[in-house]
């Protein structure tokens, strides 16, 4: 028996399985983070690509403007948040800042959850706005996205002098990578220019796809809404399983994500053999907190599983299923295939909220069946979207069997969310 575990919440998730079924164990190769996690942002800060530094942008601007990522990701903001705002106060001691939450279209984040991601000093003395994507007075209008959608941005980010963003690259299901123009759109955006751009013709898109940048309409919508809103500057970072920096990117808004996100796909790029089973995990806290974001972990199983196979999802879920619509609409599901023919039925500019995410797990459910561990969200939930729950991987393992038959091919792909997984040849 081979004895594993997979990051679940804030912990991990031990599990057993007989090595005659096992084909591989599959996880991103990273680097070694930082010795001196801190030391590697300032060298980024100093050493910025295709800008001048932080500092010397901020010399004689009244206001900036740092959008921070919201409570569902796992941007070490206590160590780039800090950084960012002392470059800014030492190129203009008085300037003005406001820390613009990104929650594109998540519900908002709590002052708790703002404390846990910036510690308390920040939260006490700075100026904290959450963004609201339904908030019309919180918005201004900035033209066409190249997708046709209206683009409307927070006008605090607008309106400001100077606009910042702090974040993390990883691999992202459709959008390629996350990071850079992403804490625009969907971070600071109004619903209806999210829905534009997550329109069901881009998320069907080939080029839609975890690790892509190249003809991606998704990131080209992205990238166009970035240079709109005069995005100036960037701090992202590259994470290990951990949270633990490994590699920070500062400078240009475009130039300084590609090169994180060349940096990254040199090691987390998976061959994995196509099987029978696919066990994997939505990377643990806080990417598993719910359903919604779980089905980005689903995407590398499907990647390898075959037809009619069964993908299996350590994720806590701890807050649902995430989406009001999202759950609504797969609650009603009666076939797969016939949901992805309305789906793709739907013109860009009357795309629902949570369509794209739905549009995947509708996909995905298409061809396997799903079972998500956990201990933390109700079983019934889960089966009233179609899918299958356990309490432990031995157990979803045993359900399985029950399908695929009990001389089974599996995989491991312990975080399914920071690997670009491609099948083996």
């Amino acid at each position: 028996m081979k004895n594993l575990r997979l990051p679940y919440g804030k912990n991990n998730l031990n599990f057993e399985i007989d090595d005659k079924h096992l084909l591989g164990i599959f996880q991103p190769a990273l680097p070694p983070a930082a010795a001196n996690a801190l030391g590697e942002v300032e060298r980024a800060l100093r050493e910025p690509i295709g800008s001048e530094p932080l500092e010397v942008l901020a010399r004689g601007k009244q206001s900036a403007v740092v959008i921070a990522s919201d409570h569902t990701r796992p941007v070490p903001s206590r160590i780039l948040m800090p950084a960012i705002l002392r470059q800014l106060r030492l190129g203009s001691p008085d300037i003005d800042v406001t820390i613009l939450i990104a929650t594109g279209c998540h519900r908002a984040t709590s002052r708790a959850e703002l404390i846990g991601k910036f510690g308390e000093d920040i939260v006490r003395n700075e100026r904290i706005v959450i963004h609201d994507c339904d908030n019309e007075n919180m918005l201004v209008e900035l033209g066409v996205l190249p997708s046709g959608g209206t683009l409307k941005l927070n006008k605090l980010a607008v309106q400001t002098d100077l606009l910042v963003a702090e974040g993390f690259i990883e691999p992202h299901f459709f959008a390629g990578f996350s990071g850079g123009r992403k804490s625009v759109l969907p971070g600071i955006a109004a619903r209806e220019t999210v829905m534009a751009n997550h329109c069901a013709e881009f998320i069907d898109s080939g080029f839609a796809r975890t690790g892509n940048l190249e003809n991606n309409p998704i990131h080209q919508d992205m990238l166009f809404a970035a240079k709109q809103a005069k995005l100036a500057f960037i701090l992202n970072v590259v994470i290990d399983e951990q949270k633990n920096i490994i590699r920070a990117f500062a400078g240009d808004a475009e130039a300084a994500h590609a090169d994180g996100c060349a940096f990254l796909k040199q090691y987390c790029k998976l061959s994995v053999p196509q099987v029978d089973v696919v066990i994997t995990s939505n990377g643990g806290y806080p990417l598993d907190q719910n359903i919604y974001q779980s089905v980005k972990g689903m995407t590398s199983g499907e990647a390898v599983c075959r037809k009619n196979g069964v993908i299996i999802i350590a994720a806590s879920c701890a807050d649902g299923h995430g989406g009001e619509a999202f759950y609504k609409v797969l609650s009603k599901m009666c076939d797969a295939e016939e949901l992805l023919q309305q789906i793709k039925a739907v013109p860009r500019h009357k795309t629902p909220p949570d369509q794209w995410q739905y549009q995947i797990l509708a996909r995905i459910l298409q061809n396997h069946k799903v079972i998500i561990v956990t201990s933390d969200c109700s079983h019934d939930l889960i089966r009233s979207m179609h899918m299958y729950a356990a309490d432990s991987v031995e157990v979803a393992l045993s359900m399985a069997e029950q399908w695929v038959g009990k001389d089974y091919s599996a995989a491991v792909i312990t975080d399914g969310v920071s690997g670009i997984v491609v099948k083996a040849v």
